[in-house]
């Protein structure tokens, strides 16, 4: 995936979140992790590998707020986000 489009997808990624923040029955501190990071779409200054993990850890938390529970097909997901994501990290 060219940069470019990775960087279209984490802006995707985020709306999808603020739809997700914007619901009472979300808890909205699932998405403390990936806030914590400060790597936003707009950041085009920031390494493709950089958005890359953000990508994951924003998936792995939009995964989690859609799951019952970790078996579910959204919490699978979720497990495999945290799996990428943890991957990416140490390519950072």
């Amino acid at each position: 995936m060219h940069k470019d489009e990775l960087l279209e997808l984490h802006e995707q990624m985020v709306i999808i979140m603020e739809q997700f923040r914007s619901q009472d029955d979300v808890d909205s501190s699932l998405f403390d992790p990936y806030d914590e990071l400060e790597v936003d779409p707009s950041h085009v200054h920031k390494s493709k590998s950089e958005h890359k993990h953000a990508v994951f850890v924003l998936g792995n938390a939009l995964a989690t707020a859609m799951s019952e529970d970790e078996f579910s097909d959204a919490g699978r997901v979720g497990k495999r986000m945290e799996e990428l994501a943890d991957d990416a990290e140490e390519k950072v």
